[in-house]
């Protein structure tokens, strides 16, 4: 059966425990098997069990696919774990927890930890260099509104958050290219323009509104701003992109997630960011949902999320 293109496809194919063991073979040792723990390449594969022992001598010498993964001591098979991945790196507004649990058939508990696993994988650690040619900067706030909330609730939220207790997002966008996203704790000269600095090549056209914090950014960029009280195009100099970004996150935020803490807000910037820096091939090609999901699953291998670290001071799970 060749790989698959779709969701129906996914779900068909990876209920084959035979195709998971293949397709996660394939991206995550395409040079031939070798131990997660000492990089043995002597190893044998015990097909009864679909696990690999290394001949090597040390401690916990057999090991399966989900080790070193973001699976790793999960008791969920590849079939589910595959699904979830294909869904959440695919929907372009996301996945909620509940929706997950009404496809998987796991507890909406599991189903909001598999997708935070997932995430993380998401999360763009090889940056690849800085953001150059055109830029665009911008900063948004995420979250409810505190007057519709309880008394203490709103002072926790209001407590070194943006007005009226929101969260503040900023971002970087090569036009073309790809975002890069952060969550700040305020709209202040050397937040923002430490996140230009440390993602934007020097010289690049850079383009913003006119919040005094991008100030001075003149020096070492070609800094050109707009002033939304005046008009939203001069010529080239606009954020439309990013107002195209920010719909992109605020429906998957609002309209599939409704709720989402502060504390776990950057891990749903990720999510986002992966879909939409994944949107094109290099050659500006678009990149269908069989590629996209081959390129989340090349990113689960070395990473690990720990219930107990997830939830960290978050009191309740969001959707």
């Amino acid at each position: 059966m060749t790989e698959p293109t779709t969701l129906q496809e996914a779900v068909i194919y990876f209920a084959n425990p035979d195709n998971c063991v293949a397709y996660m073979v394939a991206r995550r040792w395409p040079d031939g098997v070798v131990c997660p723990r000492c990089g043995s390449r002597k190893v044998s594969f015990l097909a009864t069990q679909r696990k690999w022992q290394c001949t090597s001598r040390h401690d916990k010498r057999q090991f399966t696919l989900k080790t070193g993964t973001i699976f790793e001591d999960s008791p969920l098979g590849l079939d589910k774990w595959l699904v979830a991945v294909w869904m959440l790196a695919n929907c372009k507004n996301g996945a909620s927890s509940w929706e997950m649990h009404r496809t998987l058939g796991v507890t909406q508990k599991t189903a909001w930890f598999m997708l935070h696993r997932i995430r993380l994988a998401l999360q763009d650690t090889e940056a690849g260099g800085k953001l150059g040619g055109e830029v665009e900067v911008d900063e948004t706030f995420i979250g409810g509104k505190a007057r519709n909330m309880h008394a203490d609730k709103r002072a926790e939220k209001i407590k070194g958050r943006g007005p009226e207790g929101k969260t503040i997002v900023a971002v970087v966008l090569e036009r073309g290219g790809k975002v890069r996203t952060k969550v700040i704790a305020n709209r202040r000269k050397k937040s923002l323009q430490s996140l230009v600095r440390d993602n934007v090549e020097e010289g690049s056209s850079l383009y913003s509104d006119d919040l005094k914090s991008y100030d001075g950014l003149g020096a070492d960029y070609a800094h050109e701003v707009i002033n939304h009280a005046v008009e939203y195009v001069r010529e080239n100099v606009h954020v439309n992109g990013m107002e195209n970004y920010w719909s992109l996150l605020k429906r998957g935020i609002n309209g599939t997630y409704v709720s989402v803490e502060p504390f776990h807000l950057f891990r749903y910037c990720d999510e986002q960011a992966f879909r939409f820096n994944t949107r094109l091939s290099a050659d500006g090609e678009a990149i269908n949902d069989g590629d996209r999901f081959s390129m989340a699953v090349g990113k689960i291998v070395g990473k690990r999320l720990t219930y107990k670290s997830l939830i960290g001071e978050a009191t309740r799970t969001d959707a």
